[in-house]
């Protein structure tokens, strides 16, 4: 039996041509697959940078407001000690006689009342009736004109927060 040696070196040729072809694809897909990694990585490195980014953008606008709040806060604070010292004084003022409050009264409907029209030390208006509040119910008076102050400054406040969302 006589070997084919063109048959031979045909199917080696073909196998070989076969497996060069193989190496060949092999190749070129690692080289696609190599550009696709890098593509991706950088498509993920260009999100990261993105991301990154944005949530810096968000931490100073946070800081920012931060910064905002504790201005106001602190001014609101600033108002309301200043307003609860001018009551303190205008209660002690009171307390201890340094002034007295008064009010008006219509000429009409003090007809039958012995109220001085004469004005007092110190008065700005004259010649109209004008009657002293209890120290008791001045401090009242007092303690309500707190509360509303305080009230207005919170109002204030909380106005000012809103603003400050706004913007």
């Amino acid at each position: 039996m006589t070997v084919p040696w063109k048959l031979v070196g045909v199917l080696a040729l073909v196998l070989s041509g076969a497996g060069s072809a193989w190496q060949f694809q092999d190749w070129r897909y690692d080289r696609q697959l190599a550009e696709q990694a890098r593509q991706h990585a950088d498509t993920m490195n260009q999100l990261t940078q993105a991301a990154a980014t944005a949530q810096q953008a968000e931490q100073e606008k946070r800081l920012a407001l931060e910064q905002k709040l504790a201005a106001s806060e602190q001014t609101h604070f600033e108002k309301m000690t200043n307003a609860q010292k001018d009551q303190a004084r205008l209660r002690d003022r009171l307390a201890t006689a340094d002034v007295r409050l008064s009010v008006l009264l219509d000429a009409d409907s003090a007809g039958g009342c012995s109220v001085s029209a004469a004005p007092g030390a110190g008065g700005v208006d004259h010649a109209v009736v004008r009657a002293r509040l209890d120290p008791a119910y001045a401090q009242r008076i007092i303690a309500i004109t707190d509360t509303g102050d305080r009230g207005l400054i919170a109002l204030q406040a909380c106005q000012a927060y809103v603003k400050s969302l706004q913007q």
